[in-house]
């Protein structure tokens, strides 16, 4: 690291949550402003694989049979993990029952009886069919 950026960080001092800046403008880390840089489609992509490799990491031990389903399978939990939050992936009782009880069919029944697939429309239904035949589409 250079002199530079260690100067900087010792400046900007570290924000690991969004926040306004004394300009109010959305910034995060050692002062990227958000509003007027935003970020790159590397930093995104970075962003987006820490996330699934931390869901794939939380999931098995929130659910017991996670390591067991396929990797199609395994993925729509992810997915919706990332989309809802873990606890409102664990919000499914009975999809995950099912699943549990290998009844794929039920699964994906239950995932389209909810609010979550009413508000994510397509989304819903393409992740409902991987359940249900695991396999992408």
């Amino acid at each position: 690291m250079s002199k530079l950026q260690e100067q900087l960080k010792r400046h900007e001092g570290l924000m690991l949550k969004a926040y306004k800046c004394t300009s109010n403008r959305t910034t995060i880390g050692y002062g990227r402003n958000l509003d007027d840089k935003g970020i790159t489609q590397a930093e995104a992509d970075l962003m987006l694989e820490n996330d699934v490799l931390f869901l794939m990491s939380v999931l098995p031990a929130k659910i017991s049979f996670f390591n067991e389903l396929d990797k199609a399978r395994a993925d729509v939990l992810v997915n919706m993990a990332f989309n809802l939050g873990v606890n409102g992936l664990l919000g499914f009782k009975k999809m995950l029952a099912a699943i549990d009880d290998g009844y794929f069919t039920r699964a994906a029944a239950e995932m389209l009886d909810s609010k979550w697939a009413r508000q994510v429309g397509d989304r819903a239904l393409e992740l409902a069919e991987q359940m249900r035949v695991g396999e992408y589409k």
